[in-house]
């Protein structure tokens, strides 16, 4: 039996339809608690102007202890995100009771630009084309297109898994 399985969620922090797929991820936290360890991987798209910066933020929130609470928050903001931009981005920061200032300085000085760039390429070499795609067990559930079952299909994985 295998204590705890991987899943990778690449997820862009301006997408909606990343926003819509934390429901499904909190499902799996309900479920399955440490035995599925969900992992935040970055996905910023071109078409989204500040997924770039909102990804090296998120890190930063990693940095402090708060990164899926911090994701969490940007994500329900994505529509101000897209209009207010990195100012957004400062207020979460300034809501979670993190070091705003720290923020700041990390999108200034580019400290965490590293983590995003390796996640976004390991991403393209792995055929993540959108957001959120998932990968468990070297399986890539893509649902940039329609999250329809994507649940459903992570559960019967990580139980097959679980139950090895």
């Amino acid at each position: 039996m295998t204590d705890s399985v991987i899943l990778d969620v690449w997820c862009e922090l301006q997408c909606p339809d990343c926003h819509r797929a934390l429901d499904d991820v909190r499902a799996l936290r309900a479920r399955y608690g440490d035995r599925l360890d969900i992992r935040l991987r970055h996905f910023p798209l071109e078409k989204h102007k500040h997924s770039f910066a909102a990804a090296q933020a998120a890190e930063e929130a990693v940095e402090q202890g708060q990164g899926w609470p911090y994701a969490e928050a940007v994500l329900a903001r994505t529509a101000e995100l897209a209009e207010r931009g990195e100012p957004v981005l400062l207020d979460v920061a300034r809501e979670l009771g993190l070091d705003v200032e720290e923020f700041d300085t990390a999108l200034i000085d580019g400290r965490h630009i590293l983590i995003v760039d390796a996640d976004q390429a390991e991403g393209k070499a792995i055929g993540v084309t959108g957001t959120p795609t998932y990968v468990i067990d070297g399986r890539r559930l893509d649902g940039g297109k329609s999250q329809d079952g994507l649940r459903a299909r992570i559960e019967e994985i990580a139980d097959r898994l679980l139950a090895d």
